[in-house]
């Protein structure tokens, strides 16, 4: 039962709060007020006695406006003001607390609730919303819009769930055990966080966002993840330091090697290494991606020069973050955020002469290769899968797979840490390029894999150590 008694109608009350991490101060010389937030600070010019009171209960919890010591209208204006920090909730009169709020999650937030719902017109939830719980509610994303919505009890929750597909407002009012104008109310709600869709106009069960041009290249993954790493566009703290620093050690700056064969890479003289290179210059403007593969193998000679140009570790020094606490960074010739350098390597080898067949992980600070497995079942999959995304007739010599361990990441940064391990996974595979190109090899970044034929193959502690890129190197006849 959605309601104890849905003969009776209850009042809907709208609610104000400002967001948990706003503070608000009096200006300097008294006559105006502060408002601190994430994205900046507002200035407030009325700094009355009056205004700073509800300003204050508000800082407590949701509030009606009516229930504040000003006059509604002028209080409005500076609701207005602070439309990107201030919490809009729906409650009732019954003293259970609010059906739902709605978070602004962006500077550019600005809520209007809209005017009266077509009973007859279709709705639907957004397709970039996603659902998740947390603390006790059930919350609503979307890159899309600037909110957040945040669901207390269940009237609200069992809407969402009839808005799977297109529907209106009379078929739900004839579904759901919610008298109609808290259903409007609630809807109301939902359409103007952005998280509800409303059908164009003559046209049946069509949605904007289906047909939009800027949001049709786009899926609800990539947009979300590319939101959630930027600012602006969420309120959380997206690169803030330490944020695991009570709960977490640091990760180690490289991985233990594993148990297993080990083979010592070739170590070249990087003293001879500019006079027997191209030029920067032609390196570039020469380099192509390679797509076939042809019969010649590279050495285990190449494999170690490519590595020791491209990935070792060249020092480690110990540093103490502002918090306190220390921590082990390291030197790369490729650039990593904070010099924390969290990616691993692996090679899968078919075809290399002086090393055997197999999978095999690259301690980045011995500069030695570590026999992980040599199962020809597991060498296929990754083998095979490596050549059809290649676009090759063949299975590629070398497969290079990156993984990250994300932890050494997220441990630094809040909110940021993948976004930043995919950029350095970039950087990485245009240095291994660059050196490939330079030593005459043919090498190419692949843009598909089966993640989870790698976690198996090279036994990675998922989701500690996640695969992230590929790299295929062969040799040129």
């Amino acid at each position: 039962m959605y309601f104890e008694a849905p003969d009776r109608v209850p009042v809907r009350m709208r609610l104000w709060s400002l967001s948990e991490d706003v503070l608000v101060e009096v200006g300097p010389g008294g006559d105006h007020l502060v408002v601190i937030t994430q994205w900046g600070e507002i200035r407030i010019d009325d700094a009355s006695p009056l205004v700073r009171e509800s300003l204050r209960r508000m800082s407590l919890g949701p509030v009606s406006v009516e229930n504040l010591p000003v006059r509604r209208e002028s209080f409005l204006r500076v609701l207005e003001r602070l439309g990107s920090c201030v919490v809009q909730s729906l409650g009732l009169d019954d003293e259970a607390g609010p059906l739902l709020s709605v978070v602004p999650v962006a500077r550019q937030a600005r809520f209007w609730l809209p005017a009266e719902i077509e009973p007859d017109r279709p709705i639907r939830l957004s397709r970039f919303v996603g659902i998740r719980a947390d603390h006790g509610d059930l919350v609503l994303d979307s890159p899309v819009t600037g909110y957040r919505v945040a669901l207390h009890r269940p009237a609200a929750s069992y809407v969402i769930g009839a808005l799977c597909s297109a529907t209106t407002v009379v078929d739900l009012a004839a579904t759901l055990r919610i008298p109609g104008p808290v259903l409007a109310d609630i809807l109301a709600y939902l359409i103007a966080s952005g998280m509800v869709q409303i059908a164009e106009r003559g046209v049946p069960a069509r949605f904007a966002e289906d047909a939009d041009p800027a949001l049709v290249p786009w899926s609800h993954h990539d947009l979300l993840f590319h939101s959630r790493s930027r600012m602006s566009r969420h309120n959380g703290e997206p690169g803030r330091a330490f944020p695991k620093v009570e709960r977490l050690p640091a990760a180690p700056v490289t991985k233990v090697p594993p148990a297993g064969a080990r083979f010592p890479l070739y170590r070249p003289a990087l003293a001879s290494l500019p006079t027997g290179d191209p030029p920067l210059t032609q390196v570039i403007e020469t380099s192509r991606f390679g797509r076939g593969y042809p019969d010649r193998e590279p050495t285990a000679e190449q494999l170690g020069e490519l590595l020791f140009r491209a990935a070792r570790i060249r020092w480690t020094r110990l540093v103490t973050a502002a918090v306190g606490a220390g921590y082990v960074v390291s030197d790369r010739p490729y650039p990593s955020t904070a010099d924390l350098y969290e990616l691993e390597l692996y090679l899968t080898v078919d075809r290399c002469a002086g090393l055997p067949r197999g999978c095999y992980h690259y301690d980045a600070r011995e500069h030695v290769l570590t026999l992980i497995s040599d199962s020809e079942s597991e060498l296929a999959d990754l083998l095979d899968t490596a050549k059809i995304a290649a676009g090759s007739m063949r299975r590629p010599p070398v497969l290079i797979t990156v993984t990250t361990r994300i932890g050494r990441l997220s441990w630094r940064y809040s909110a940021i840490a993948y976004a930043t391990t995919l950029r350095h996974v970039g950087a990485l595979q245009q240095t291994l390029h660059l050196v490939a190109t330079a030593m005459g090899l043919v090498s190419s970044a692949l843009a598909v894999s089966d993640g989870a034929s790698a976690d198996d193959a090279l036994r990675l502690d998922w989701p500690i150590e996640v695969s992230v890129g590929e790299f295929i190197v062969g040799a040129r006849t």
